[in-house]
Formats: structure tokens, C-alpha cells, sequence
């Protein structure tokens, strides 16, 4: 077994963790997460802690311990304190407005782009060039910050573009005559 799996996970207060039918179902004070555990592998949660084992000793039941462990912390650290990234929008003209359940993008196309923000996941603007998304799930939250990143990436000769609060853009040189 991995040692990222030997570690148990820390259920803070507040923190409910249950498994009922191979289904681990963990809820908090911002909201609930569930997911399904593979064949070869147990939940054990004793007081204020859970502890992920084996009952088989394949070489992917070993590997998806160590992966199963690291998703459960995820899932309680999303509803006890939730993730949140922040995108910057770098460019002249480059705007960002939330309106409900939208997201409308201006960079640069001769079209506004409009995102569609998915279910679980909230978006706001600060400003007009920052662009901040939280949630519970840390994969969700993560996916829709890739994808409204992928409009457009940061570019390597001026910086323009879509990046990461804590992202660093290594500049290129301009062709020399």
C-alpha cells in the first residue's frame, strides 16, 4: 500500500462521513459529496478519522488506495472550507462580468464569448480583470478554470491572455533585425 493511503484523514467538526452500500457520502457546513469506492478497498472511520485499507493486493488496488485516500481529504476539506481559483485577464480590453449563471468574457474575438458556469460551481468578478471561482469539488472547480483559461491562454510575446492568479509567464524575445 502507497504511503499517501497509511495516512488517515482528519474529519474536523462539523465533518460527517458515512459509507453505505460501497458509497462513501461526506457532508459539511458548505454542502455534500459522494463517491463510489472500488472493489479491493475499505473504509474504516473510527471517532474523528478514516483510514483507507486493502482487502485485495492487486497491483491497481494498491496504486488506487493512495488515489481514493487523496480524494476522500479532497472531498473533506472542499465541504468544510471549499476551493477557489483565480483567474486574471491580461490585455487591453480584456473584460470579465458575472451575470447569474453566466459568465460573459470579452478577449478580444470579434464575438463576446459566453460561459455557461456548471451546476456546484459559483464564479464572480471582483473586477472587470479578475475572475475568481470557488466550489466544493476540487475537480469541478479546477475543470471550469482550465476551461475558461483555454479561451485564451496567455501568449509568450506580450503576456496577453487568461492566466492564473499565481501563474508566471515566461516572456520571449521579438525577432531582432
Amino acid at each position: 500500500m502507497s504511503r499517501v493511503a497509511k495516512m488517515p484523514v482528519q474529519l474536523p467538526k462539523g465533518v460527517e462521513l458515512k459509507e453505505q452500500d460501497r458509497r462513501v457520502t461526506v457532508k459539511g457546513p458548505k454542502g455534500e459529496l459522494s463517491m463510489d469506492l472500488r472493489p479491493g478497498i475499505d473504509l474504516t472511520v473510527d471517532g474523528g478519522e478514516a483510514t483507507v485499507s486493502l482487502t485485495e493486493g492487486g497491483k491497481s488496488t494498491m496504486a488506487m488506495a493512495g488515489t481514493t485516500r487523496a480524494l476522500l481529504s479532497n472531498m473533506v476539506s472542499g465541504v468544510s472550507s471549499g476551493f477557489e481559483k483565480k483567474l486574471e485577464l491580461v490585455g487591453v480590453g480584456y473584460r470579465a462580468q458575472a451575470q447569474g449563471r453566466m459568465l460573459n468574457l470579452t478577449l478580444g474575438f470579434s464575438h463576446p464569448v459566453a460561459y455557461q458556469v456548471p451546476e456546484g460551481v459559483d464564479v464572480e468578478t471582483p473586477s472587470q480583470t479578475e475572475v475568481l471561482i470557488k466550489g466544493v469539488d476540487k475537480q469541478k472547480v479546477g475543470q471550469v478554470a482550465a476551461e475558461i483559461r483555454a479561451y485564451r491562454p496567455p501568449e509568450p510575446y506580450k503576456g496577453k491572455g487568461v492566466r492564473y492568479s499565481d501563474e508566471r509567464v515566461v516572456m520571449k524575445e521579438a525577432k531582432k533585425k
